[in-house]
């Protein structure tokens, strides 16, 4: 068979799954099926023989012209426009030049629709069913309104392209966005990803920071683009089940902005929980293994689903085959959105993604360099953390850096001491005396070595620092959430969390997925909203995407390599929260305006990067390694991670268990197959290898890469070729007990803000002081606060004027990141943590002027200057009733609120409801207004 027919029989087959019916010319029956390709048409004199004819209903529509695999696509749109045009007169046709133009090798397949405004040929999957064709062509069918009104007009536009029925002529004329409800970060985003669109750009990526409104705007987006663009059905992928829940939730209480009534109201939304899609849902929302399980026509356990799609199948490093399934065909999504899926997305499942026609939008916090490659590079929005404190859409971070001698050096336990031993599976616990010395490394901490007290010593830490340091003059644990190793250092963390706080059960939870009794997504809801749990303890089921607002502190036990992972775990403190929510379950403070990173390991002091150790595979279970390797995974990083976890049991084992696997594998030791495993995954070692087996220094690649193949082969044989010897490891390795330490004591070598942190504060010191200076004589607040005394009585208009102009980004100085600055730096002169009043500005200018050698709330300076004019006022024979005493005492608090008291604020609460102005006027007779003038003297001054 040559390549030609090769490639007619794949095309063949390809046109057969999407439903059309192949035809011979001399065989021709337009009434065998609503879609009818016929096999080389011939067409008018000098257009030569199309390789297939399409008809719709009995109508030419378009050609499909056949090359060889390999031969390149873009060259032969030139030869298809041409038989677009070649037609015969006679011929019933939708239009001509016919316009649906497919290019194919029965590989790759190219199309050029020719409905389009600027049409331009894209890649796709297979081919289109004819239904989709006929809708696109103008026959009513399932359509988004705005393209059906479109189609209802193509009778208009029979000639020539641009017809108006098409999905990109829709985005091309979509009306003006309405902005109400929406930051201008999301407005901006949905103007750049709607100019992407309408430029036909298949794939754009946002990149906005973690609590920018990521889901909101894409609601605000996909709302759009069915109402006005006319998209038939939107696919949202997310990467685990309860961010499909969290985004459903988006939508249903998305209020349409010209509407007013709820998306739901409108379209349907549907979660895929099964293969099942509903004819009438306009917006789907499923995990990646969800779409796959789908189109491999298999069921998915929903527990699965539970799962990041990364970490369910992280051994697999080529993308998963994807066939066409007809059930499901390629057009079934208009428009694909991917939220803060993790980056192996874009090469593991890039297949899945791939398999449908569709624009492809993606959103991120982080973007690498491969999702930015994926997406052509087209990153249309551009909003980082930085960018979205300074527009008050994220609160600012510190890091508070606890450092314990344990964390840092490790510990040794002299021999004759008695440790507990815990079975690694069933957590049962026995104990023994200590033969030799027992040392061990920092490294080993929580999973080889269990040291109780340095746990105990970090959270021992935290609990004596928050209401001093890290959040002082606050008295409820703010909503924290530590990550912690594994399940197993998940649970040390929370039985001493529970013990170090002296609380009960709810008060800390372990939220991972090994969590029973309670589903992990009704306890993150708790989490979320409710006063307890105040602690949540994880390994990495809330890293990425979950929101919860009211957290205030993330406390890192684990390590973390990937500065994209570290990132979106650090994005989980970040999201603003309104002050009633935050409230609710935060009962002792009004505002959340910061979070704080502890750090227990120095994961903040690391070069973070996608580059990883020999073990590249840490959360895979030893078991399904070796599991990998037996059924023919040669992946290099599942025989780097093996070799990593092999080295490491090699150093546990006893004499007696070497002797054993020496046995079973006739005299070859762990180490040389460890050895081998490593030279195995070295790139120089297969270049040497295919120098000596070429007898060239330079060998080409290809010689190259087989030497890896036979590297990677032989490396593995060993293991993948002996079932006893890989259980033999299984059964050693489980019999080898986690040693708890519970004789070493741990020390607090250091704890407080970090070194960054601490630069940070400084440079927000200095904008603040240099602003000041700047503009003394602009402001007229400054002008009042530089003369002592006032020349002017402040007023609280005055007053916002000057935190507006602090807060104008880039500065972003609002009082309480100020407050906290001073705080880091100067802690001795700071008293309180400021009322998160506007008023407490004056405070800050007065210290930063050194007018006051102490920062205290503006509220208690003003009580201070009360009490003492009181007095002097009782040393004056001057006496008050007790309802001018309370009246007194409102006009105090209201100028520790407003900095300044007039007649005119009578009418406002509190002293509306007793009386107002007339009442002030009766308590206190014509003396009243000087009264007010003596207090607003005394008190602010």
């Amino acid at each position: 068979m040559t390549p030609e027919e090769e490639a007619r029989q794949q095309i063949d087959h390809l046109l057969h799954l999407a439903g059309w019916s192949l035809q011979d010319a001399k065989a021709i029956n337009l009434y065998a099926s609503r879609g009818v390709a016929v096999r080389e048409f011939s067409l008018k004199p000098g257009h030569g023989e199309a390789d297939y004819l399409l008809y719709i209903d009995g109508k030419a529509a378009g050609v499909v012209e056949a090359k060889p695999a390999g031969f390149t696509l873009t060259g032969v749109e030139t030869q298809s426009e041409k038989y677009g045009k070649g037609l015969p007169d006679d011929l019933p046709a939708w239009r001509r030049p016919l316009p649906l133009l497919y290019q194919s090798t029965g590989v790759e397949t190219r199309f050029t629709n020719g409905l389009d405004p600027d049409p331009r040929s894209r890649q796709v999957f297979a081919f289109h069913r004819p239904e989709t064709l006929a809708e696109w062509l103008g026959t009513p069918g399932t359509v988004g309104e705005a393209r059906l009104r479109r189609q209802l007009m193509v009778a208009e536009h029979r000639e020539g392209y641009g017809t108006p029925g098409t999905l990109l002529h829709g985005l091309r004329n979509m009306p003006p966005q309405n902005p109400a409800g929406l930051w201008p970060v999301q407005a901006r985003a949905i103007q750049n990803l709607e100019r992407s669109l309408a430029e036909g750009r298949q794939r754009s990526l946002v990149q906005m920071a973690t609590g920018s409104g990521k889901t909101y705007m894409a609601c605000h987006l996909v709302y759009r683009l069915i109402k006005h663009a006319g998209a038939r059905r939107v696919l949202f992928l997310v990467d685990r089940s309860n961010l499909g829940r969290q985004t459903l939730r988006e939508f249903q209480g998305f209020t349409t902005p010209d509407d007013g009534r709820k998306f739901t109201e409108l379209y349907n939304v549907q979660q895929l929980q099964s293969n099942h899609i509903d004819d009438v849902s306009r917006v789907c929302i499923a995990t990646i293994q969800r779409v796959y399980s789908m189109l491999k026509g298999e069921e998915l356990d929903p527990e699965l689903e539970e799962q990041s799609a990364f970490e369910m199948l992280p051994l697999r490093k080529e993308p998963m085959p994807v066939e066409y399934n007809p059930a499901i065909p390629i057009e079934t999504f208009d428009v694909i959105i991917t939220d803060e899926c993790h980056r192996s997305i874009y090469n593991l499942w890039r297949q899945v993604l791939e398999y449908f026609d569709a624009f492809l939008i993606g959103m991120t916090a982080t973007p690498s360099k491969q999702t930015l490659g994926f997406f052509n590079q087209n990153l249309v929005m551009e909003y980082n953390h930085e960018q979205a404190v300074a527009d008050g859409v994220n609160v600012d971070f510190d890091i508070y850096r606890i450092l314990t001698e344990i964390t840092e050096q490790g510990s040794k336990v002299d021999a004759g001491y008695h440790v507990d031993r815990r079975n690694r599976q069933t957590r049962a616990v026995r104990w023994e005396q200590l033969d030799d010395d027992l040392a061990y490394a920092p490294n080993q901490l929580d999973r080889d070595v269990v040291s109780p007290d340095q746990i105990r010593t970090v959270i021992r830490t935290f609990r004596d620092r928050l209401f001093t340091d890290i959040f002082p003059g606050r008295t409820e644990v703010p909503k924290t959430l530590v990550f912690a190793k594994d399940d197993s250092h998940a649970d040390d963390i929370v039985q001493i969390i529970r013990e170090e706080f002296g609380r009960g059960n709810e008060f800390a939870q372990k939220i991972t997925y090994k969590t029973t009794g309670a589903k992990p997504e009704d306890l993150i809801q708790a989490f979320r909203t409710s006063y307890f749990p105040r602690i949540a303890v994880t390994v990495d089921m809330i890293a990425t995407g979950t929101d919860i607002r009211p957290l205030e502190v993330v406390l890192f036990m684990r390590n973390i390599r990937s500065r994209n992972f570290f990132e979106q775990m650090k994005g989980r403190g970040v999201r603003i929260i309104s002050p009633t929510e935050f409230q609710s379950v935060t009962p002792d403070s009004s505002h959340k305006t910061r979070f704080v990173i502890v750090d227990a390991v120095g994961v903040t002091e690391k070069d973070l990067a996608d580059s990883y150790s020999l073990d590249r595979q840490p959360t895979v279970p030893f078991e399904k390694l070796l599991d990998a390797v037996a059924r023919g995974n040669r992946e290099p990083d599942v025989l780097s991670s093996l070799a990593s976890r092999l080295a490491r049991l090699d150093r546990q084992m006893t004499p007696s268990d070497r002797s054993a696997l020496e046995e079973i594998t006739k005299g070859v030791s762990l180490t040389d197959i460890t050895a081998s495993l490593v030279r195995a995954v070295d790139p120089d070692a297969a270049v040497e290898a295919a120098s000596r087996a070429t007898g060239q220094s330079e060998p080409t690649e290809e010689a190259i890469a087989q030497a890896r193949r036979d590297l990677l082969e032989a490396a593995a044989r060993p293991l993948a070729a002996n079932p006893e010897f890989r259980q033999r490891l299984v059964d050693i390795r489980r019999s080898y007990e986690q040693t708890i330490d519970t004789v070493s004591q741990d020390r607090l070598l250091n704890a407080g803000y970090s070194a960054d942190a601490a630069e940070h504060a400084r440079t927000l010191v200095r904008s603040f002081e240099q602003f000041i200076a700047e503009h003394r004589d602009e402001i007229t607040a400054l002008q009042v606060l530089y003369s002592r005394p006032y020349r002017q009585r402040l007023t609280y208009r005055e007053i916002k004027a000057l935190a507006d102009a602090l807060q104008t980004p880039p500065r972003a100085l609002t009082p309480d990141r100020l407050w906290a600055a001073y705080q880091q730096l100067e802690r001795s002169r700071v008293r309180g943590s400021g009322q998160r009043m506007l008023s407490d500005v004056v405070s800050l200018v007065r210290f930063a002027t050194g007018q006051d050698k102490e920062l205290a709330p503006f509220a208690d300076h003003v009580g201070e200057r009360f009490d003492a004019w009181l007095g002097v006022q009782a040393q004056t024979g001057r006496t008050f009733t007790p309802e001018q005493r309370r009246w007194l005492g409102a006009i105090r608090d209201h100028v520790a609120g407003s900095v300044s008291m007039g007649l005119e604020d009578f009418q406002l609460s509190p002293f509306d409801q007793q009386g107002g102005l007339g009442r002030a006027y009766t308590l206190f007779g014509q003396d009243l207004q000087a009264l007010l003038d003596e207090l607003n003297r005394e008190l602010v001054a």
